[in-house]
């Protein structure tokens, strides 16, 4: 924005420009300016309720989950004792792919995307960026993201990965001492993924 600014008070762009173009650019980057800060403020608004919120601060422990999507999941998700298992979770936000199975032959076609949008979209964005990270840095010996990277394109590791995401969001907002397989699978997951070694 600055850039711009400076753009439009340039001597030549000065005499280019008429007077009342000038004016609505000006007008114009000082409305960018306050919706800046407007979202500034939202951000930290929202990285604030994360911090006080307990589930928020579980799910912003996975890599890849932050502020927004942590509080995103805690508001929009339903409770995780609705769904048995973290592969349900992840069928909710339409991570899982499309099955088209007939007499035995099993038949898996893309992600069906049939699920919440909102937390889907975040969820993959996270899950890209880990992906990211660790083509570039490098994934932790032996861990399931390194074997992924090594044998598939990376579109199809951050499409895993976010359906494994799922699983990982649905055991840490499960409450402690309550649905056992969450505990055990997923925290074994989720040690193969900490942030320190992505």
């Amino acid at each position: 924005m600055a850039m711009l600014a400076d753009l439009i008070e340039e001597e030549e762009m000065v005499s280019s420009l008429p007077e009342a173009a000038r004016a609505m650019f000006r007008l114009m980057l000082d409305l960018l300016a306050g919706l800046k800060g407007k979202i500034a403020d939202l951000d930290r608004e929202i990285a604030r309720r994360a911090r006080e919120d307990e589930v928020s601060r579980r799910l912003m422990g996975i890599p890849g989950i932050g502020p927004i999507t942590a509080t995103a999941i805690a508001a929009l998700a339903p409770p995780a004792e609705t769904f048995a298992k973290g592969r349900d979770f992840a069928a909710w936000l339409g991570l899982t792919p499309l099955q088209r199975s007939t007499g035995g032959k099993r038949n898996l076609d893309a992600t069906s995307k049939m699920g919440e949008r909102t937390l889907r979209r975040l969820i993959i964005i996270g899950s890209s960026a880990v992906v990211l990270q660790a083509s570039k840095r490098g994934a932790p010996r032996g861990s399931w993201l390194e074997q992924m990277l090594a044998r598939k394109p990376r579109v199809l590791v951050t499409v895993a990965l976010a359906n494994k995401m799922a699983g990982i969001v649905w055991g840490a907002t499960c409450k402690a001492g309550e649905l056992q397989s969450a505990g055990r699978s997923q925290g074994v997951i989720l040690a193969g993924l900490r942030s320190s070694e992505v």
